[in-house]
């Protein structure tokens, strides 16, 4: 209750206030004409679906209109096999469940947005709180978990977050499962990453923490004891121990990868049902050049792949993400978008590395002396933290290397707990008022924040202004479908 009431009135707040200045930046800046996915509405809107759509409708662009339309009609055109199917099976599930009174009121892809808008507040709620309790468990610090949970509440991914966007789900899905495998709950942990992958692939990265977790284990069990001989009959045995572990646990998380690259396969390689596609549906197809499910077309090129996998292939092909393939001169702009988030993720990493160069060194894998055993150190710079600084390095590379760079922040935001535990750090630091008592804001620390900024100091203000005018940035990129080049 200690972190659950301040987090869900800070995001419920900040769902609100975004909400309303959405409705706002969609009344008065005129949508850009973005080449994007913008399916005709079939059937045409009512006037209770015009209305919703009025509220709402900036929390619908970009990727949004791809979960509305998958949730409605399903994986009718190739380029949608990007988006995982978790996400828009729970929209159509509200939907079509607690929703369901509404359907002579609202048409399908209303109650779907409806849907969307309900079930992100939810997770994003639960995220908070997974988060912090992550904290907790990784930084033995009740006070820093809990500063990072408030900034998450207020941080520039809270806009996708708030969006029919797949961020909200899989930051719970995430940060539930690494809180469950710092507990020891192996199984569920596993279970939890694995239903992660089905919403998003970059789930496939979390991986990494079973492998360095088993890792860890062995290595420290090879460092305890005096090497005897029948301890050194076992080795072999459990060896092979940890490593079936290690298969089972990395084939269940990637097994929605695998599955829904074999559905797509079957849907667009296999002979397929013949599908009565709405002719203004078809008519987009030939307009954009999207290739429709055709039980006697040509088959995609993907399908004589030796292993046919339609995921890279659609960001190969539709979004030409690749290696430095962003590396262009007219992707400065969104360059410039990504560089907080970078100079945020790098300029964590390096703290961490100065404060632990021989752990990072050693990769964690050495035994601590027996002097240091009984002083575990709290806070950023514990050696727990070490995995999960790899962890969001990994992800800072890919996406800046590989991935449209300006997706970084919602990348990082809704994947890594890295930037908000060091963010926190930060403040903490460099605002020594920040948990005095009697400051102002009531003991809010949130509230103190808000109040106190004019007198902060310099990193405290670049902490807090990035996170506030980022967020605002955000809302009105994404909500006036304004070009992001």
């Amino acid at each position: 209750r200690w972190v659950w009431q301040p987090a869900r009135g800070c995001l419920l707040s900040f769902s609100s206030l975004s909400s309303s200045f959405q409705a706002v930046f969609d009344l008065l800046i005129p949508d850009h004409a973005a080449d994007a996915f913008s399916p005709p509405r079939l059937p045409e809107p009512g006037a209770y679906d015009l209305l919703l759509e009025r509220l709402l409708g900036g929390l619908a662009h970009w990727d949004a209109e791809h979960f509305l339309f998958i949730a409605e009609r399903g994986y009718l055109y190739e380029h949608n096999c990007a988006f995982f199917p978790l996400y828009p099976l729970s929209l159509r599930a509200v939907a079509d469940g607690a929703l369901w009174p509404l359907r002579q009121l609202l048409c399908l892809r209303s109650r779907l947005l409806l849907s969307a808008v309900l079930l992100n507040s939810l997770f994003s709620v639960l995220s908070a709180a997974a988060l912090y309790r992550l904290g907790c468990a990784v930084l033995r610090c009740r006070r820093t978990a809990f500063l990072a949970a408030l900034l998450f509440c207020i941080s520039p991914a809270n806009v996708f977050m708030a969006a029919a966007y797949s961020e909200s789900m899989f930051a719970f899905l995430a940060f539930s499962a690494m809180w469950q495998l710092e507990k020891g709950q192996s199984w569920l942990s596993t279970l939890l990453f694995s239903l992660a992958t089905g919403v998003r692939a970059n789930g496939l990265v979390n991986a990494g923490f079973f492998l360095y977790s088993r890792s860890k284990s062995f290595a420290l069990q090879l460092q305890v004891g005096s090497g005897s001989v029948r301890k050194l009959s076992l080795l072999w045995r459990q060896l092979l121990s940890v490593a079936s572990s290690m298969l089972l646990t990395c084939a269940g998380i990637c097994l929605p990868f695998a599955l829904f690259q074999y559905y797509a396969y079957m849907r667009f390689c296999g002979p397929g049902l013949e599908l009565a596609v709405p002719e203004p549906l078809q008519q987009l197809a030939l307009d954009k050049g999207y290739r429709l499910v055709s039980p006697n077309g040509v088959k995609p090129p993907w399908c004589s792949q030796r292993f046919p996998v339609v995921y890279s292939y659609i960001q190969d092909v539709y979004w030409n993400v690749g290696f430095l393939r962003y590396f262009e001169l007219r992707q400065v702009p969104n360059f410039l978008l990504a560089l907080p988030v970078l100079l945020l993720g790098s300029w964590a990493a390096w703290t961490f590395i100065v404060a632990n160069p021989r752990h990072c060194l050693t990769l964690g894998l050495e035994r601590r002396k027996k002097k240091q055993e009984g002083k575990p150190r709290a806070g950023f710079c514990c050696p727990a933290v070490f995995v999960y600084v790899v962890h969001a390095t990994a992800l800072l590379a890919l996406g800046f290397f590989c991935m449209h760079v300006q997706v970084l922040t919602r990348f990082l935001g809704s994947s890594s707990p890295l930037l908000y535990w060091f963010s926190a750090h930060l403040l903490q630091g460099h605002e020594a008022w920040l948990w005095k008592e009697g400051s102002p804001g009531g003991g809010h620390p949130l509230v103190r924040l808000l109040l106190r900024y004019r007198s902060m100091t310099a990193v405290g203000r670049c902490v807090l202004g990035y996170f506030a005018s980022y967020w605002l940035l955000g809302l009105v990129l994404h909500c006036n479908c304004l070009p992001w080049t």
